[in-house]
């Protein structure tokens, strides 16, 4: 047994000191990368050899001054690697062909992006800090992350990446590091660092691991002094260095020596450890058996310069047993003081050998063998591709956090019960959270000068989101709240149910004395727009939370604390890419919006396409009227004519055949005794709602109503003014008589039905079914849509009687009326009869937008759910989606319009499954869902104005071919 133990305990032994030795910087073909560096090293001066030490620092928009001085560096000083700063890729990759074509053996490229290019370079990619990265749970995305930094350096000819940060920050108030590191677990640190690494260097970027010995527990910043580390060496080893050994297992290619004063590794407490023979050679490479480049931090920084002279600071850092230096500042100066040491036997010609051949080793595993210049052609476009994207999207979806939820309020449910407030603080924008939050849902945004007047404004909100915004430009910005935001938080905290929100580093929560009065706070990291947006989606359910916290928040929230949240199956807001479709391919309906515009089919309208509960378009176009005065928004409501028949009067029907009050085999006598001896007794609601019961297909009622000479309204059932008599509003300024209601379904009644058999689209049935519902359910048609379905699903901009509930700014009007009511329709219904009704009717009345057309449709594709709530059942969906009558060739639904039998008929744009449903509009409104390819697409305009006759929009089929664009979009 002693035997066996001291075997195993050898074998572990010898394996920690092979893994701790291998040599990162060793190609696969090591025989051809010996040759090839040697035969480099061989024909190189000795001023040549030095110049390989050197990473100059080199700028993209600088003037020609600067570039003629890297010229210099490169051509007489023989300098074999810079470091490019601030610019644009484009300038970048210019000047990066155009010194490496100076260059007598290939440049080495650095660059620090460790969130991405962004960090220096205008237009390109900013990904996540690592501090948000420290939350994911799910460590492939981090090694994706790295792939994508690879590819955007490797494109723009960079070869080392100076990332990842390894720095365990354990110190809150550290200056200079916080964000920029994974957290203040040591394990999930090096996890995030290893899959970071192996992901970058997949695409022979060299990752340099920084900034070592260990950057975490410092309260100063290196940039402007030497920061104090006065622990003890087991401290160092059990935290800082803890990464370190195990990234160098993971064959990490380069380490970046600190510039910091830590006494119990270096005696001398003015010798930065980046010039610590102790720390760079004995520790990093001797006792840690790194074998990768070891290349200083920034050479320019204070916590260097202030120890000596330039030159005489390069001397030091080589013979500490640095590689290069980065940055250094007077190359000339210092290469005469490297040769003279040289000379004084000081610093050998072999160590100086030893060095270059490291660093062409590293040439070589970077392919610089086979160097290539930039291509220019597309490099944007390359470097901010929707691949990044999707992966953006990814990162902050697994980082954001759910800290607490005392009350389990998060995903927002039963939203009929809520009314939101949203409450900003902090010096940054909340734009972009607000307007997705308000895609969900009414949600209000309070504010006032001081405390007591917010608290007043407040009384009326039983939720109030506070989001705490910060600035989102870098990440050692301030993320800390005034005084003041903390006084209001906890007074608003105090009064009201609060989801606070904060949209930067999980420190700011250090501040607040008290968590107990806030019942849920999410950390979303970061203010940029993706994080804001994706954080209020996820409020309401669309996606469930599962990130953990990267570092503890007092005793309260420890490290890897975060609680999961679930999906409540509403809609997310996303791009194509994210359910296999084509941003190009959608983009072509901006080239039929123009068409409609231009030949003024409809002077403005929405578009909206969703695919697998994900919005992936939606748009506005044009204006509310010819007179262009005001430009279409989302958010506007359009009046939805048909459409109100499968979104208001066919869910109430669904509910009311599974509650057995409104069966579908009833026939009209059943339901109305009055009908009993007419000629409709014996329909049924399956024949009604199919199009197959003989209805007439409309009655003209309001004609009824009319001068048959002069076709003004009749005096007797018309007034300009409301009374007892005349309360019924059909439009601004004319009331009809109440008793008409009764002259009308009368009408209905005695009507003579047609004498074909066989499919004939109707209303009529739906003036029928409106008195249906009401007398079962004893409430008004649209208090009934509101309460059973509206406001839970979050659809606040869907109603009957806008007016009673909007601005008419954001109303769409719809026709210039010289017929009826004579004047511009503008929220008030245009269908005759159902403004004859007061503007609720079963087949006309509904105004809406197309985010909430989208969401009653995507709770029929998911089989009645919708938002955590069953609205009905799977089977009663199924029930009303299907053909009763197709063999006497009625291709209708039960209310559902379906593809066209016939060829000769376009209800669809014929690309659409047999499973299909949905509805057009009168007015230009149009809506279809596909189970078959999860696509929810919605169009609303106001094709009617300022005339009827304006049929265009119908004529040339727009609303089908913008649906065949959409299912053409469809990549997989």
């Amino acid at each position: 047994m002693i035997k066996k133990l001291v075997t195993l305990f050898l074998i572990i032994i010898v394996f920690k000191v092979q893994s701790q030795t291998v040599d990162p910087l060793r190609t696969e073909d090591f025989e051809k990368q010996e040759i090839w560096v040697d035969s480099i090293l061989t024909n190189m001066s000795v001023d040549e050899k030095i110049g390989q030490l050197f990473m100059v620092q080199a700028y993209s928009n600088l003037d020609q001054k600067h570039e003629d001085f890297i010229t210099e560096m490169i051509t007489k000083y023989h300098v074999g690697n810079l470091i490019f700063m601030q610019g644009t890729p484009e300038k970048q990759a210019v000047l990066n062909n155009r010194y490496q074509a100076l260059a007598k053996v290939p440049l080495m490229i650095g660059f620090d992006g460790e969130w991405g290019l962004d960090m220096r370079l205008k237009n390109t990619y900013k990904f996540p800090w690592n501090m948000t990265l420290g939350a994911i749970q799910n460590e492939a995305l981090i090694k994706q992350f790295g792939e994508h930094i690879g590819k955007h350096c490797k494109r723009l000819g960079i070869h080392i990446n100076f990332a990842p940060v390894v720095d365990v920050n354990v110190n809150p108030e550290n200056p200079i590091i916080g964000n920029r590191s994974f957290g203040e677990s040591k394990e999930n640190v090096t996890r995030k660092a290893i899959a970071f690494t192996e992901g970058m260097q997949s695409q022979k970027v060299m990752a340099n691991a920084k900034h070592f010995p260990g950057h975490g527990d410092t309260a100063s910043d290196s940039h402007h002094t030497l920061p104090l580390l006065n622990f003890d060496k087991a401290r160092l080893d059990s935290i800082e260095l803890y990464p370190y050994r195990r990234i160098f297992d993971a064959r990490v290619g380069s380490v970046m020596t600190a510039h910091l004063n830590i006494p119990s590794l270096e005696s001398n407490t003015n010798l930065p450890t980046s010039l610590s023979k102790n720390v760079v050679t004995n520790l990093l490479q001797d006792e840690l058996g790194f074998k990768g480049l070891v290349i200083t931090d920034g050479l320019n920084m204070k916590g260097a310069t202030n120890y000596a002279t330039s030159a005489e600071i390069d001397l030091a850092a080589i013979m500490a047993g640095n590689d290069m230096l980065l940055i250094p500042q007077d190359v000339p100066a210092s290469v005469r003081l490297i040769k003279q040491a040289i000379t004084l036997k000081t610093l050998s010609e072999e160590q100086l050998n030893a060095t270059v051949k490291k660093i062409l080793k590293a040439k070589y595993w970077m392919g610089l063998h086979n160097y290539k210049p930039v291509v220019l052609e597309n490099l944007n476009e390359d470097l901010n591709t929707i691949a990044d994207e999707l992966l953006h999207r990814k990162l902050i979806k697994n980082s954001i956090t759910l800290v607490k939820d005392s009350k389990q309020e998060v995903p927002l449910a039963n939203l009929d019960y809520k009314k939101i407030a949203y409450v900003k603080l902090g010096d940054n924008s909340g734009n972009y959270f607000v307007n997705m939050l308000k895609n969900y849902t009414k949600v209000d945004v309070v504010s006032d000068d001081n405390l007591s007047g917010l608290v007043k404004k407040l009384k009326p909100y039983n939720l109030v989101i506070v989001g705490f915004h910060k600035s989102n430009n870098h990440p050692w910005k301030s993320y800390k709240f005034k005084e003041k935001e903390l006084v209001w938080l906890q007074e608003i905290a105090r009064k009201k149910n609060m989801i606070l929100d904060v949209f930067t580093s999980p420190y700011s929560l250090l501040q607040l004395k008290s968590f107990e009065n806030i019942e849920s706070i999410i950390v979303s990291y970061q203010n940029s727009k993706l994080a804001q947006e994706l954080s209020a989606q996820a409020i309401f359910g669309a996606y469930a939370l599962q990130g953990k916290l990267p570092v503890s928040i007092k005793d309260e929230f420890k490290v890897g604390h975060g609680l999961k949240s679930y999906s409540l199956s509403r809609l997310q807001y996303t791009i194509p890419e994210e359910v296999n479709m084509s941003s190009k391919k959608l983009a072509l309906i901006d080239k039929y919006a123009d068409t409609i515009l231009e030949e003024k089919m409809s002077p403005g309208f929405q578009v909206l396409a969703a695919r697998n509960g994900k919005v992936v378009f939606q748009k506005s176009y044009g204006y509310h009227t010819e007179e262009k005065t005001r430009a279409v928004k989302n958010s506007d409501i359009y009046d939805l004519a048909s459409l109100t028949k499968i979104l208001a009067s066919l869910p109430l029907l669904m509910k009311a055949e599974e509650e057995e009050k409104i069966p579908i085999s009833a026939s009209l006598k059943e339901i109305f005794p009055s009908f009993k001896n007419t000629n409709k007794a014996s329909i049924s609601v399956k024949e009604i709602l199919s199009h197959y019961g003989k209805l007439k297909a409309w009655i003209p009622f309001y004609i009824n109503t009319q001068d048959s000479i002069t076709g003004k309204n009749s005096k007797k059932l018309y007034r300009d003014k409301k009374n007892t008599e005349f309360s019924v509003k059909v439009a601004e300024n004319l009331y009809i008589r109440k008793s008409y209601k009764d002259s009308i379904y009368e009408k209905i009644k005695e009507v003579e039905q047609r004498e074909k058999e066989g499919y004939k689209y109707s209303d009529l049935g739906y003036y029928l079914f409106k008195e249906a519902l009401e007398k079962k359910y004893k409430k008004p048609l649209n208090t009934l849509a509101d309460q059973k379905f509206y406001s839970s699903l979050g659809a606040n901009r869907m109603t009957y009687l806008p007016l009673q509930k909007f601005n008419k700014s954001e109303i769409v009007p719809t026709e210039k009326d010289d017929y009826f009511r004579n004047q511009l329709l503008h929220g008030y219904v245009h269908d005759m009869g159902a403004a004859m009704l007061g503007g609720v009717a079963g087949h006309a009345g509904l105004f809406a937008n197309a985010n909430d057309v989208a969401k009653v449709m995507q709770m029929y594709l998911q089989k009645g759910f919708y938002g955590g709530r069953r609205y009905i059942k799977s089977e009663t969906v199924d029930k009303f989606n299907t053909r009763y009558f197709e063999d006497k060739k009625v291709r209708r639904g039960l209310g559902f319009d379906k593809p066209q039998l016939n060829p000769d008929v376009e209800a669809t744009c014929g690309c659409v499954s047999d499973e299909s449903f949905g509805h057009s509009g009168f007015t230009g409104t149009y809506t279809w869902a596909d189970p078959k390819s999860g696509i929810v697409y919605v169009f609303l305009s106001n094709r009617v104005y300022p005339t009827m006759d304006n049929k265009g929009l119908i004529k040339e089929n727009m609303r089908t071919k913008i649906q065949q664009v959409i299912q053409d979009a469809i990549i997989e």
